[in-house]
C-alpha cells in the first residue's frame, strides 16, 4: 500500500500560518543541505494532494517558475485536488476528488503507484490528521514564535500517539521532525 506523507512548514509553537494566513514566518535561507532532505522526501513520490485553496495559488506559482529549484517536481507529477466548489480542473496533471475524504485517501493510497504527499492549509490538513490518514509527518519547525494561528492538530477527537523516526537540524534554524503513528 501506499504511503501518504505530509510536509509542512510551520513555527515553534505548532501554526502553519498566522490568524489570517500570513505565513511571513517562514524561514527562507535553505542551504543546500535542506533542499537535498526536501529531494529525499520528494523522490519516491508520484502523486501530490492538495486542498483547492493551496491548490489554487500552489499550481499556478509552479507553473510559472519553471526554472525554480523543485518545479519539474511539481510541475511533472500528477495532482489531486480535493474541492466541493470547483466543477473541473483547470491544470495539466490534475484531477479533482469531491467524495468523502477518507474514502477518497484510501482509494488512491489501494492504486499501484509511489508514495502520495500532502500539501495543504489548515482545513485540509486537519481533516488528513483527524482521520488519521498521514503515514508519515514531515514538520519542518522554523525557528519562530507568533503565539497565535492556524494548527494542523485543531480538529482532533482524541489522542494520536506519533513515534520520532528522526530529527534533523539545518543552519538556517529549521529542525525537520521526522514522525510516524504509533500503530496498535
Amino acid at each position: 500500500m501506499r504511503k501518504l506523507k505530509l510536509q509542512v512548514q510551520m513555527t515553534i509553537d505548532g501554526f502553519i500560518a498566522g490568524p489570517n494566513g500570513e505565513m511571513d514566518f517562514l524561514e527562507r535561507n535553505w542551504d543546500d543541505e535542506l533542499k537535498k532532505h526536501v529531494g529525499a522526501i520528494t523522490a519516491p513520490v508520484d502523486c501530490i494532494v492538495l486542498g483547492r485553496k493551496l491548490a489554487q495559488g500552489f499550481i499556478p506559482y509552479w507553473a510559472s517558475h519553471p526554472d525554480e529549484e523543485g518545479a519539474d517536481k511539481f510541475n511533472h507529477t500528477n495532482k489531486v485536488v480535493f474541492t466541493q466548489t470547483l466543477s473541473k480542473s483547470e491544470w495539466e496533471r490534475t484531477v479533482l476528488a469531491k467524495g468523502n475524504l477518507v474514502d477518497e485517501i484510501n482509494r488512491l493510497k489501494k492504486q499501484a503507484g509511489q508514495d502520495i504527499i500532502a500539501y495543504g492549509g489548515a482545513t485540509f490538513v486537519s481533516a488528513l490528521v483527524k482521520h488519521g490518514l498521514i503515514d508519515e509527518f514531515h514538520l519542518f519547525i522554523n525557528p519562530t514564535a507568533i503565539g497565535n494561528g492556524m494548527s494542523i492538530f485543531k480538529e482532533l477527537d482524541r489522542t494520536q500517539n506519533l513515534k520520532l523516526v528522526k530529527c534533523t537540524s539545518f543552519d538556517c534554524g529549521i529542525v525537520v521532525l521526522h514522525y510516524e503513528p504509533k500503530r496498535l
